[in-house]
């Protein structure tokens, strides 16, 4: 059967982004829209649209042009959504790259989306230029001043108005974030203007956020959950937001109490950390009224601390960087249930499947979730074969993920098919750690999973069998793995064995291995 909202179907703007965010701002131009919340420095919406439209046209005079990509490798800044929207004006593409990766792991992006320019802040310089000298960038610029790129002040300076550029909302990308989707590495996914127009407007029809309220934009805008979610739906509706280049615990604080956030869009181990640690009874955040949990599963018992600890309201949403990312939420105006991610958005569908059979499944029977709905990718980017492991022909996407619906309609994710780990929020591939370790010379064989941890809710595990003779210890394969990946990414922990188990084909069994490693933490 098919699940659907409890809430009525919303019409779905037929504009391109920019232009809808920012469509209603001449009612509060002086307004501050973005906060850098370690500085102060603000740009009220007046001044934003305005730094939007002189940097569109510093870009135009550049030679950037529709159907171009612009990598932003950069944490939060206010001008990163000052370029973000220049170029989507333009009918360019975003393709946003964690700051944290190395420079092979940017040159990778760089080069599959086709990357035009790239932006960066003087201390990622050094890597942002060694992948661009890999790849086909043609010039690189810097939010501030460095030697060897160019200021992205140089925007600003060409006096210009920038060009009217005709924009199919249906067809034209917006922007072009990386996931690992179900299995193996990144892939670009293809989100069009209108994916991410209608998982705003479906949000916001059940996510009233009024005008006056301040949210916390510590979630990183390379990621969707910042990209969207933050960024863009909360711009949308007028409200202001505080930026964070990234997080100490500290300063998050500091910045909740200084600028009296009322809502703060979170992932649980800053939850966690909101619940246990002794820093938050020093600060007054009795502004704080809603935390909002996405990106990875919230423990009941971590959610239940931080909102009696606070006395605010903490719920959970779901959604995939393939659902842009939006598919349910816990809504204010309806029952919180703190272990569910909610209800369904208006104008999405959600089937609950059993993986053997292909079979709906009735209430409370656990099945993968499949979605549906304007908010679903375009595709994967250059990869025809994984779209359609994805997507099927009837336009459902195949989450990977594994819930039930219980019979008030309320949804729960429980476990996953894919074999992602999900660190703190963040995808990592086992298949991609998997090269890595089995890269070094005293390896025979190894599989990585995920460990269940939590503080970080999960963290790489790898198994690994060494070769004869070999004398590698824990602590020197990890040290191995750290200097090849992002930070987030690394192994953790290792254990050492026989052998993987495997199927005859050679598939590694990680669920067997998962199964032991539950058992063993258990016991």
């Amino acid at each position: 059967m098919i699940y659907r909202s409890p809430f009525p179907d919303v019409t779905i703007p037929d504009v391109a982004l920019m232009p809808f965010v920012f469509r209603n701002v001449s009612a509060y131009a002086d307004k501050p829209a973005i906060i850098e919340g370690p500085t102060g420095r603000t740009y009220t919406y007046g001044q934003l649209v305005d730094a939007i439209r002189k940097t569109a046209a510093g870009l135009h005079a550049r030679g950037f042009r529709k159907g171009d990509v612009f990598a932003i490798f950069s944490p939060n800044l206010p001008e990163y959504a000052v370029l973000f929207y220049a170029v989507n004006m333009l009918g360019g593409i975003i393709t946003t790259i964690n700051p944290l990766y190395t420079a092979d792991e940017l040159a990778h992006q760089l080069e599959d989306a086709g990357a035009k320019y790239l932006i960066t802040i003087p201390l990622f310089l050094d890597k942002a230029t060694e992948a661009a000298r890999q790849t086909g960038i043609e010039e690189v610029f810097v939010f501030g001043e460095a030697e060897g790129a160019t200021p992205f002040a140089e925007f600003m300076k060409s006096g210009s108005e920038p060009p009217e550029v005709a924009i199919d909302p249906r067809e034209d990308l917006a922007v072009l974030p990386y996931s690992s989707g179900t299995t193996g590495l990144p892939k670009g996914v293809m989100l069009t203007h209108r994916n991410l127009v209608a998982n705003i407007t479906q949000a916001l029809a059940v996510e009233k956020i009024d005008r006056d309220e301040v949210l916390m934009a510590i979630l990183p805008f390379y990621h969707i959950y910042g990209m969207v979610v933050v960024m863009s739906m909360c711009l949308s509706t007028g409200a202001t937001i505080v930026t964070m280049p990234r997080f100490d615990l500290e300063q998050f604080l500091e910045i909740l109490q200084k600028h009296r956030v009322t809502y703060a869009h979170l992932v649980p181990p800053i939850i966690l950390a909101l619940a246990k640690h002794p820093l938050v009874d020093r600060y007054d955040l009795s502004a704080l009224q809603n935390i909002f949990s996405g990106a990875a599963p919230l423990p009941e018992s971590v959610a239940k601390g931080c909102a009696g600890r606070l006395g605010c309201i903490v719920r959970q949403g779901y959604g995939l960087t393939e659902t842009s990312p939006v598919t349910h939420m816990n809504t204010r105006d309806r029952e919180i249930r703190i272990t569910s991610v909610g209800v369904p958005l208006p104008n999405t569908e959600v089937r609950i499947v059993d993986v053997a059979t292909g079979e709906d499944l009735p209430p409370g029977e656990p099945g993968e979730l499949w979605m549906r709905g304007p908010q679903v990718m375009k595709g994967y980017h250059n990869r025809p074969e994984a779209t359609a492991d994805m997507i099927d022909e009837e336009g459902w996407l195949h989450s990977g993920d594994v819930g039930y619906v219980d019979e008030d309609g309320y949804h729960y994710v429980i476990d996953r098919v894919k074999e992602l780990i999900k660190y703190k929020g963040l995808q990592v591939a086992p298949a991609e750690l998997e090269a890595v370790v089995q890269s070094h010379p005293a390896v025979a064989d190894a599989a990585v999973i995920p460990s269940p941890d939590e503080e970080a809710g999960e963290v790489p595990k790898a198994f690994i069998v060494r070769k004869p003779g070999a004398t590698l210890t824990e602590e020197e394969i990890m040290a191995y793995v750290a200097e090849r990946v992002a930070p987030y990414k690394k192994i953790r922990r290792v254990e050492f064995l026989e052998a993987i188990p495997k199927v005859p084909s050679g598939k590694i069994l990680r669920r067997k291995l998962v199964e032991r490693e539950r058992a063993s933490l258990a016991g």
